[in-house]
């Protein structure tokens, strides 16, 4: 029933599907010799047989009634001939970019992908701050294979309180993650606010709070400066321009990522 279990239907929200596996039968399905092209056989209105790739369409079905919505917060009851069962023991395993079952740990795995890319942590880090936008390294490293809202859940590190940065440090090069706190006040430590305008400084010390609360993905936007607090010391063009223009702030921007992400 695994075959069934990994067709997609989107628009029935069945994105995932549950095995429970009484014999550990599943693992065959890690063994390249028992994977192969499957054969459909046809039987026609004469009597005869064909033999195809592909299942024919069903005709004159109706579609699978959409289940009602269920409170993840409740537990899950499983069910075998009308007897409640409890589960002893459960699995999670994830299909690789490659279309091929992960037989190795998810943190080992991950692991190999991350430095695929990125064979040293300092080839890692000087991408990151110097990136425009890190969102796009993230994307990336998802599309090679780096789930990192699982690893987060494996290592216990909260979205709320670490960086992608510091997760993915952790995972390749085994460093100890910072929290976002810990990293601003690191910057703060060193001095760095201090060569700008006091009303600059005022400007950095938000961002860096914004940052703590959310993610670097908020001072990477200058749109940011829109809003609260920004809004309360000038608008977007005059906060710009006390950092002497738009390719300046910028500028500051990056460097501040940059000392941001120097204690690792």
């Amino acid at each position: 029933m695994i075959g069934r279990g990994t067709r997609l239907r989107p628009d029935y929200d069945k994105n995932y599907f549950t095995i429970m596996d009484f014999r550990n039968a599943t693992r065959q399905f890690a063994d390249p010799d028992f994977d192969g092209t499957p054969v459909v056989i046809i039987d026609d209105d004469n009597g005869g047989k064909s033999e195809g790739t592909e299942t024919p369409t069903p005709t004159g079905e109706e579609p699978p009634v959409k289940p009602p919505p269920t409170d993840p917060r409740l537990p899950k009851k499983y069910y075998i001939d009308s007897v409640e069962v409890n589960i002893l023991n459960e699995r999670v395993q994830f299909i690789g970019n490659d279309g091929k079952l992960i037989t190795e740990s998810l943190k080992d795995y991950s692991r190999k992908n991350i430095l695929q890319r990125y064979a040293t942590m300092n080839n890692f880090i000087k991408e990151w701050t110097t990136a425009e936008k890190t969102n796009a390294i993230i994307e990336e490293l998802i599309t090679q294979g780096v789930f990192l809202d699982e690893l987060r859940e494996i290592s216990g590190k909260s979205k709320d309180l670490f960086d992608d940065f510091d997760l993915i440090l952790h995972i390749a090069y085994d460093k100890k993650p910072l929290t976002r706190r810990e990293r601003v006040e690191n910057v703060k430590k060193r001095g760095y606010l201090y060569k700008y305008s006091d009303v600059c400084q005022k400007v950095l010390n938000a961002l860096l709070e914004k940052y703590q609360d959310n993610g670097i993905d908020e001072i990477e936007n200058i749109q940011i400066l829109r809003n609260s607090p920004f809004s309360n010391i000038g608008s977007t063009a005059s906060i710009v321009k006390l950092f002497g223009g738009k390719n300046n702030y910028l500028q500051t921007i990056l460097e501040l990522k940059k000392i941001i992400y120097e204690a690792a």
